[in-house]
């Protein structure tokens, strides 16, 4: 911990006023992240690190497993913060990010131990759909490799819920706002991208159209010429 904590100390001598400049920027004028990016909060993974992001870049949810839980009433740190960018901030990009060799799928994937942790395991049912789908598409996997799928399919199951979000379904039908899902290799170093269009996660690549799991396309299911006749 002393070692963190003078690592502060770098940051206040070196860091700050190497940037003062932008940092002088986003305390006049406020910030305007490019994107929202959820995020598991292993330490392994830092978020800013991959995007090799700026201060001011990039918006920031972290929890265990990377949840995104469904809409409701009841109020939730990543509910209220998916609505923050998306409203107050006007984010044009989300992005759920998982990572390979993550405890809460491991958790999610074989329960074992979790009636230890009574919050993680009801946290972690909002991952159910995603074990589901592993358990019952892909009967034959090893221990390893049913992880991973369970880490994959994870990220699919959350940005379905993330749709369930209110400020996130009116910027999709305004055509304002994408979805991407993102699966890091923390062994390997490699980041894959979720092709909206053949359902597969995909290496991002810098020569290549960057794959989008859902991209903004405004869409209007009532139609208004409908409505005035």
């Amino acid at each position: 911990m002393n070692e963190l904590i003078g690592r502060v100390f770098s940051f206040e001598k070196t860091t700050f006023p190497a940037s003062s400049e932008l940092f002088g920027k986003l305390t006049a004028h406020g910030q305007e992240p490019k994107a929202l990016m959820i995020s598991c909060a292993d330490s392994r993974v830092v978020p800013e690190q991959i995007m090799q992001a700026q201060p001011g870049d990039l918006f920031v949810c972290r929890n265990a497993g990377n949840i995104v839980p469904p809409y409701a009433t009841m109020n939730g740190g990543v509910s209220s913060t998916v609505e923050y960018a998306v409203v107050a901030l006007g984010v044009r990009d989300i992005i759920v990010c998982g990572h390979s060799d993550c405890g809460a799928m491991k958790a999610l994937s074989n329960p074992v131990g979790l009636e230890a942790m009574p919050n993680v395991a009801a946290w972690l049912r909002h991952g159910a759909a995603a074990e589901n789908v592993v358990s019952t598409c892909y009967p034959s996997l090893t221990d390893a490799e049913r992880i991973r799928a369970v880490s994959l399919e994870n990220v699919t199951a959350q940005l379905n819920h993330l749709r369930t979000h209110p400020s996130v379904a009116a910027a999709m039908a305004r055509g304002e706002l994408s979805l991407h899902g993102w699966f890091v290799d923390i062994h390997a170093g490699h980041v894959l991208g979720l092709d909206g269009v053949s359902g597969e996660f995909v290496p991002l690549r810098e020569d290549e159209e960057l794959p989008v799991a859902i991209p903004a396309r405004a869409r209007m299911n009532y139609e208004m010429e409908e409505a005035a006749q």
